[in-house]
């Protein structure tokens, strides 16, 4: 008996091919679910950091992210280091454990990108935020191997990946993008992204350029205020 209470040794050959047909659509709707994702990956434990003081306040900036693989985890805590060495208090944190963002008066939104697109929680994190988004300063970055060869025609495809949002949201006004190379491990991916991947001719490997990241959370901090605690301490002295 199958798991579904039938005998397939009385089941006709039209009941045997309705049910392989659903068979066959569930294994491809959960191909198509599962292909974003990492293997066995527990976006619940992705890890938080603070730099230069844990209390939120109106002082600190919001560095939130969201990563499968732990790639642009990475880049995020180095973007969050640099903006703190400018000054600012930073907390990193991952984008599901977030409900609020009132307290902070800046924000940096970081995404890996999976099949040309956002991760949906950094997408719906905009969105549920949008009021608040719209009134303080604002940048974002993504990691994609789009941009392991940072040629102009790659920046503008990556750019497209955030055109959608953008356009839903035109109040949604980041102050500077940042395009980044990400990481490839194959032995870390599900095996059905991986067949993708592998099927588009994607090489593995870790393309992350850190001077450029570093490059990037320089010349964005004053953009977001990051000097603006150490300025006002020297005015007070």
């Amino acid at each position: 008996m199958n798991p579904k209470g039938r005998d397939m040794s009385k089941m006709d050959r039209r009941q045997f091919m309705k049910l392989s047909a659903g068979t066959l659509a569930g294994l491809s709707a959960g191909f198509l679910i599962s292909a974003p994702g990492c293997a066995q990956a527990a976006r619940s434990t992705l890890p938080r950091f603070d730099y230069g003081g844990q209390g939120a306040g109106q002082d600190a900036i919001l560095l939130a992210y969201a990563s499968r693989c732990g790639s642009t985890t990475e880049v995020a805590s180095t973007i969050g280091r640099v903006l703190n060495e400018q000054g600012a208090a930073v907390h990193v944190r991952p984008l599901e454990d977030l409900d609020d963002v009132s307290s902070y008066r800046a924000v940096v939104i970081g995404s890996a990108i999976r099949m040309g697109k956002w991760l949906p929680e950094a997408s719906d994190f905009v969105k549920a935020h949008y009021g608040r988004l719209a009134r303080i300063p604002v940048a974002c970055f993504m990691t994609c191997l789009t941009m392991r060869e940072p040629t102009q025609d790659n920046r503008q495809k990556a750019m497209a990946y955030l055109k959608p949002l953008l356009e839903d949201l035109p109040e949604f006004k980041p102050r500077s993008i940042g395009l980044f190379a990400g990481a490839l491990d194959y032995g870390k991916v599900s095996w059905a992204l991986g067949a993708v991947l592998k099927a588009k001719g994607l090489p593995e490997g870790d393309f992350r350029d850190w001077e450029a990241i570093r490059a990037w959370s320089a010349q964005v901090g004053p953009a977001l205020g990051a000097g603006r605690v150490n300025e006002s301490k020297i005015n007070k002295n």
